[in-house]
C-alpha cells in the first residue's frame, strides 16, 4: 500500500494521480491519495466525483472514498 498527498496541488491533482497509478503505482496494489476538497473557501465536491470518474474510465476500482477532516478527502484505489 502506498500513500499520495495530492493536497499542494489544490484543484489540479488529476493529472498527477492519473501519472502515479500509471509510473508508481503496480498491478493489484492498493493507493491512498489525499487532495483537497476545499476551494476559495468552500467546499467542492466536483473533484471528488471527478477522481472517481478517473479511476472508473481507467478500469481500476474505487475501494473506499471518504473526508478526512474540513478541507481533505481520500479515496482508496486498487490498480487493475
Amino acid at each position: 500500500m502506498v500513500r499520495y498527498d495530492l493536497r499542494h496541488l489544490h484543484e489540479n491533482f488529476y493529472d498527477r494521480m492519473n501519472e502515479l497509478l500509471d509510473n508508481n503505482v503496480k498491478s493489484g496494489e492498493v493507493a491512498i491519495f489525499l487532495f483537497e476538497v476545499v476551494s476559495n473557501g468552500k467546499e467542492n465536491f466536483e473533484a471528488v466525483q471527478k477522481s472517481a470518474d478517473l479511476i472508473k474510465s481507467r478500469g481500476d476500482e474505487l475501494l473506499n472514498s471518504l473526508k478526512f477532516n474540513e478541507v481533505d478527502w481520500t479515496i482508496v484505489v486498487r490498480k487493475k
